[in-house]
């Protein structure tokens, strides 16, 4: 296991700018404004040849109760019990404050070894503010501007010994199990499958994911939209390896002023982008709302592979009643992912996870099925038969050929003349074909009309002029004869 570096420190002194300079990308929200991570993010770090895992926190703050930066601190708490290391992170432009004090003594007092960082120290005004963390009594502070990059040698002469022999203690470890090998002799590791949750503010996608996990792993709460940056968390899941992305609750467009929450949105349109799977959750008191319906419809257009949960199914009280009039909705408001799994759920008691995540396997099987060429001509010339294409201007539309190009969602492609001219109509006609007969419900199916013009590769070429030269030959030529 690799070795987990958690950054701790007050609001606004840099930790997600640090966070993003070790991972060497911009995963985590970035804004002047203080607190704006709230969730615990872990990402791959990249130190000169040091490899590490590097978490980022939300700021401590001097809250013990159930608010929301008390729970906030009591989510970072936690994160330093679970990590290898702490860097403490203080700001070297503001100078040590009575909050540096506090947490500088629960930290002390905590088994994780601890270092300390002073951030904002590039130039002189940062001086004062390095010098004076030495009296937090953490040992020698590390001068670092993580917007600049520098301090990072620095850092990484401090870690080495730790991350050094934390892989030692990995390997040992290792040489004490039995590895499951496969025939061929090696270890059978299957990728994960990444799912992305998305939907409106408070639908409880944070809790949902926190049941799953079986640990409160997210920030959650009464309060809508505490989510701010999607959080990617790892899990087995019965067997099946999954990456899950809890991404911030989506509003209208119009209501999205704020420019934090215009970053909370690109972040989870981004997570939708990379997902496998989409799970979109609703609210059982007021489903399929308009902007639950753009969220799906978003979806489909990126190609997802799309599953509709319902979610606080425990305070429904008539149920099959109510499981009707959702099913019948679904129809009719989102006719572009039919036959697309639909599953209730309680994430507060974990009713219906069994078989969420049935339909999570099983819409991604369909989402990367393919079908042999053979078995879909035969399968077009029933459907020419049965419902012959149109015959604009008198001239018959031929569908000659079909095959698949590819998956993930299943794309297709049929041969046929006059393309531009065949109607929507009949392509749904198809498209439909395909979901029932091929057993394809719900996921997005991408079907292209070309000409065997499109596919001739000199059909743009201009006619070569012969030279004069060849003009001369064939002169001479018709003269002897």
């Amino acid at each position: 296991m690799s070795f987990v570096l958690a950054i701790v420190g007050r609001p606004n002194v840099g930790k997600s700018t640090l966070f993003n300079r070790l991972v060497g990308k911009r995963l985590a929200l970035v804004d002047d404004q203080p607190g704006v991570t709230r969730d615990l993010r872990e990402g791959a770090a990249r130190l000169g040849d040091l490899r590490f895992t590097v978490m980022d926190t939300a700021g401590l703050e001097d809250a013990n109760d159930d608010s929301l930066p008390g729970r906030m601190r009591r989510l970072t708490e936690r994160a330093v019990e679970m990590a290898d290391a702490c860097l403490f992170l203080v700001d070297a432009r503001t100078g040590i404050t009575p909050t540096d004090e506090v947490f500088a003594d629960i930290l002390r007092r905590s088994d994780t070894p601890v270092f300390l960082g002073a951030n904002k120290a590039e130039g002189k005004a940062g001086e004062a503010g390095a010098l004076e963390a030495y009296s937090l009594g953490l040992g020698d502070p590390i001068a670092l501007s993580a917007e600049h990059g520098e301090g990072m040698a620095e850092l990484a002469v401090l870690l080495t010994p730790h991350i050094e022999a934390a892989a030692t203690k990995a390997e040992e470890a290792l040489t004490d199990l039995d590895v499951e090998e496969g025939e061929d002799g090696e270890i059978d590791r299957s990728k994960p499958l990444q799912i992305a949750v998305v939907g409106r503010p408070n639908a409880g996608k944070s809790t949902l994911i926190n049941k799953i996990l079986g640990e409160d792993r997210l920030l959650t709460g009464p309060e809508a939209g505490i989510t701010r940056d999607s959080i990617a968390v790892q899990i087995d899941w019965d067997g099946q390896p999954m990456r899950i992305f809890d991404t911030a609750g989506m509003r209208k467009k119009a209501r999205v002023q704020e420019k934090l929450e215009k970053l909370s949105v690109s972040d989870g349109l981004r997570a939708v982008k990379f997902a496998e799977v989409v799970v979109v959750l609703l609210d059982a008191a007021i489903p399929f709302e308009q902007q639950d319906l753009r969220i799906a419809d978003l979806a489909e257009r990126e190609g997802r592979a799309v599953v509709v949960a319902v979610n606080k199914w425990d305070i429904e009280d008539n149920k099959q009643e109510k499981l009707r009039d959702l099913k019948e909705a679904f129809g009719r408001l989102l006719p572009q992912l039919r036959g697309a799994p639909l599953v209730t759920v309680s994430a507060k008691t974990g009713r219906g996870l069994d078989r969420l995540q049935a339909a999570i396997i099983r819409a991604n099987e369909v989402w990367n099925r393919r079908v042999s060429t053979s078995l879909l001509n035969r399968w077009l010339a029933d459907m020419v038969e049965a419902h012959p294409p149109p015959a604009p201007s008198g001239r018959r539309i031929k569908l000659r050929y079909m095959t698949q190009a590819k998956t993930r969602p299943p794309g297709f492609v049929v041969m046929c003349s006059l393309p531009e001219k065949l109607p929507e109509s009949y392509s749904r006609y198809l498209v439909n074909g395909l979901r029932e007969d091929f057993d394809m419900p719900g996921t997005p199916i991408r079907l292209h009309m070309r000409s065997q013009a499109d596919a001739n590769p000199y059909k743009d070429r201009k006619k070569s002029t012969p030279s004069r030269l060849n003009k001369h030959i064939r002169k001479g030529a018709t003269k002897k004869s």
